[in-house]
């Protein structure tokens, strides 16, 4: 294996016989390239902010303009009304002679001109995206005029063909709702948690907020909003996510899972190379901007800003409050492997890796028996407790030495690989084992996770993928993103051969993987392990539980014309109601990405509607259409706070904001402390599959014959490998269902760790027509939750809406049928 000294291009010792020198040419070669790279990069990323600042337009139009206009000119057509002799004689005529001052005049004019003109139309494109009526449109009703006007005037102005950071000028930025239009939708969102008493006490705690220091507040938070592109979201980074000094896993980590219907191979570092090589080709598609910008009916943009920290980030910890640095560029990953850390490079002679070259590096990782340094193996334990120890530590024992260099080589990767020395198993099937594997994923053993970095690849021994990730530089839409592209380009692009191993020749023998040294003394020793012990403490009380039901999905919802987001909270506010006994304040996670830097804000699903319904569902005297009236008008109005969240006009973020400003000019507000001190007992999300999730499902009617080939050469070395699966299927629909045209979901989502003490934290994905996966986590420390339990309460609540739902269908259709008869039959009164 090789040793750290191989990482030093130049090193020379004086001995006995003189100077001893040793050059690593194959490292010197490394540099060089990766500058050389760097380079390319920086004039690539040049290019691009040119191209982006004139969007919709585009340089060479520009520059076609400034053609335009000196032709007519020469030809005696002045478009400027003498401007340009204006510029040529007052400004360009004591540097240059009359021709070329007027050419220079000319271009200084078609440039301007064509720029003023680009400058308009960003400023009309943030105005008309900045209305949101299209929004409140109802499916299948006629569109009404004025959202007609707005989308002809909208593709009028925007351009063809964005880059990933082309509409980032004309986003508009996140509105400050009013104060009190804000206090009114808060009152309203909280009837349901309190009786009588406690609701008017609220009402007179924000009419005396309002009336004293509310306005104060709300004028300079204007003044904020005035001069930042967000109001918000840098304040949430800071004071939600890096000032936080608790353990920051479980707590504000997240994890994915694999794609649930294909197993590849069992092969753990084959799979680990095409995953690693898949996320390097989508980095350099981020770095080149060739992905384009997500789009709401196909041409309002969503904000693109949080995939510039995606790779070649770290969050350091710090004292008082952490901060996130970000790398313009790294040539190569942090890989960890039975408590070693390992620097593996990804590039040679400017070239990225093929897979086949990578899992060389990897197969030698795995066969190395070289011990951990001391302390190595607890190492990142560190990353998992609190944090002031961890900056403590930092600080004392890593700002220099061989400590620095090998914390360096962690910190400035792209990002982190664990090849992990356990088997995970998923599915369908609701088992210990796949409860265990989503644990694995969210904390793993808290020293086997390095949890600072922005994102984590884990490898198990058999093969099975999923990924952990620090949650300040983004949210979960953008690595999800970046997990379905490398989990379809495992398949589609790269591929395996008949054995499992990757495909192709290597080209060339790359660099060995370095080591990475350690110099850790038993004090530090003894703080990696009392960080250790924190963390144990925090993933030993977790209780996650995923609960997929596959009875129904959205296709049954969408037949009864429900939105399935709305009808899922529905039946997580029946379900939660049945497990504590009253309700509770809901979270739901809501972009808020129309809008520039814009991140989330918060949908309330306890309403006064969806109170009414779960009392009525729990009254046995109300009847089904009563019920289903109910259930209808509540799911209208959850749609109703969803689209206000994506709208700007929600209330959390609002008040979070007035609270940071209180607290800046020291002034209490008993109203404020209150709203910010009420626990989220139910935490929920949704994992969205609006990316490239598509392109799996494509593998199938594009390459038909090379999905069926690949399922059946795998079948039986899969088998053979005791991947854990089963018995072998009769036939490769069964291993490999996701061939079969009617699957169109392939994952299960991820999840993250409960909010409140008391309480839980539950991540839905809808994948197809008839499946669900809910992730569901609570404490094993409160008496008050139990999330196998709180699963069993969710199905019954899916179980109870159906029911209902069908018995509408049922009466739907007997009353048809019924008019259906009386049209046919002939009438009484007349003879047969």
């Amino acid at each position: 294996m090789a040793e750290a000294h191989e990482a030093v291009a130049f090193s020379f010792s004086v001995g006995h016989e003189g100077f001893n020198v040793d050059v690593s040419y194959d490292v010197f070669k490394a540099l060089f390239y990766a500058g050389y790279r760097s380079w390319k990069l920086r004039c690539r990323r040049t290019l691009n902010s040119l191209y982006n600042s004139l969007y919709p337009g585009h340089p060479s139009r520009g520059i076609a303009c400034c053609g335009v206009v000196a032709g007519l000119y020469f030809k005696g057509y002045d478009p400027s009304f003498h401007i340009i002799d204006w510029l040529e004689s007052n400004i360009f005529r004591r540097y240059l002679q009359p021709r070329n001052g007027k050419i220079l005049a000319c271009i200084v004019f078609g440039g301007g001109g064509y720029i003023l003109f680009i400058q308009l139309r960003q400023y009309t494109l943030k105005k008309l995206f900045s209305y949101h009526g299209w929004m409140y449109q109802e499916h299948g009703k006629n569109i009404g005029l004025v959202p007609k006007i707005w989308s002809v005037l909208v593709k009028l102005c925007v351009g063809r063909n964005p880059s990933l950071f082309s509409c980032q000028n004309f986003l508009p930025s996140l509105p400050l709702p009013s104060l009190d239009e804000t206090l009114r939708r808060y009152l309203r969102s909280v009837r349901p948690l309190y009786d009588d008493n406690e609701y008017q006490r609220m009402e007179k705690l924000a009419e005396e907020f309002k009336q004293t220091i509310g306005r104060k507040l709300q004028r300079y938070l204007w003044l904020k909003w005035i001069i930042s592109t967000n109001y918000v979201s840098d304040w949430w980074e800071k004071f939600i996510y890096l000032r936080g000094r608790s353990p920051i896993m479980v707590n504000s980590n997240f994890y994915g899972l694999d794609a649930i219907y294909i197993r590849p191979t069992t092969i753990q570092t084959a799979r680990a190379a095409n995953l690693t090589c898949a996320a390097f080709r989508y980095r350099t598609e981020l770095d080149h901007e060739n992905i384009k910008p997500l789009m709401i009916q196909k041409f309002v943009p969503l904000c693109s800003s949080q995939y510039e920290r995606q790779f070649n980030t770290v969050r350091i910890p710090g004292k008082e409050t952490d901060k996130i640095i970000h790398y313009a560029d790294s040539h190569h990953v942090a890989v960890y492997h039975k408590g070693r850390w390992y620097k593996v490079f990804m590039f040679y002679k400017d070239n990225l890796l093929q897979p086949c070259e990578l899992q060389l590096q990897l197969d030698e990782i795995i066969r190395d028996t070289t011990p951990p340094n001391y302390g190595e193996e607890h190492l990142a334990a560190l990353t998992a407790g609190e944090r002031p120890l961890w900056a403590e530590a930092r600080e004392t024992y890593f700002s220099s030495g061989v400590n620095r260099y090998s914390l360096e080589a962690i910190e400035k990767a792209a990002f982190v690989l664990i090849l992990d020395d356990e088997d995970f198993e998923i599915g369908t099937s609701m088992t210990g084992k796949l409860d265990d594997y989503a644990r694995a994923i969210l904390h793993g053993k808290a020293y086997n996770r390095w949890f600072d970095k922005s994102f984590n690849f884990i490898v198990s021994r058999n093969a099975v993928f999923g990924f952990n990730v620090e949650h300040s530089w983004a949210d979960a839409p953008i690595t999800g993103h970046l997990a379905e592209y490398v989990l379809s380009e495992d398949i589609m692009n790269y591929g395996y051969d008949a054995l499992g191993n990757t495909c192709g020749t290597p080209r060339f023998t790359a660099l060995k993987p370095i080591k990475l040294k350690w110099n850790i003394p038993e004090s530090c020793n003894l703080m990696i392990e009392k960080s250790l012990v924190q963390a144990t403490k925090v993933y030993n009380d977790v209780d996650l539980h995923i609960y997929v039901q596959d009875s129904y999905g959205k296709g049954f919802m969408k037949k009864h014309r429900l939105s399935p987001d709305a009808y899922i909270q529905m039946s997580l506010q029946l379900a939660h109601y049945r497990d504590s006994g009253h309700f509770n304040l809901t979270y739901e996670a809501s972009m808020t990405r129309l809008f520039r830097d814009g991140r989330t804000e918060t949908v309330r699903s306890c309403s006064i509607e969806s109170s009414h319904w779960v009392k009525a569902m729990e009254d046995p005297t109300v009847s089904k259409v009563e019920r289903i009236k109910l259930l209808r008008a509540a799911c209208d109005h959850h749609q109703l706070q969803y689209r206000d969240a994506m709208s700007g006009k929600g209330i959390d973020r609002h008040l979070f904001c007035l609270y940071v400003v209180s607290k800046y000019l020291n002034l209490d507000s008993p109203f404020l402390h209150q709203v910010l001190q009420e626990p989220w007992k139910l935490s929920t999300s949704q994992t969205a599959t609006t990316y490239d999730d598509k392109r799996l499902t494509k593998l199938m009617s594009q390459k038909p014959d090379l999905a069926e080939k690949m399922a059946l050469d795998r079948l039986k070395n899969i088998a053979a490998a005791g991947g854990g699966f089963g018995p072998t299927p009769a036939s490769y629909e069964d291993r490999y269902p996701q061939f079969n045209r009617k699957k169109k979901g392939i994952k299960a989502g991820g999840g993250f760790g409960p909010v409140a003490a008391d309480g839980y934290g539950v991540s839905y994905i809808i994948t197809s027509e008839d499946l669900i996966f809910f992730h569901i986590s609570s404490n094993k420390s409160s008496a008050e939750t139990d999330s196998k339990r709180f699963g069993q309460r969710i199905q019954q609540a899916m179980q109870d809406m159906r029911e209902l739902l069908e018995s509408e269908s049922k009466s739907a259709s007997s009353s048809k049928n019924e008019k259906k008869i009386s049209t046919v039959a002939p009438s009484t009164d007349q003879p047969a």
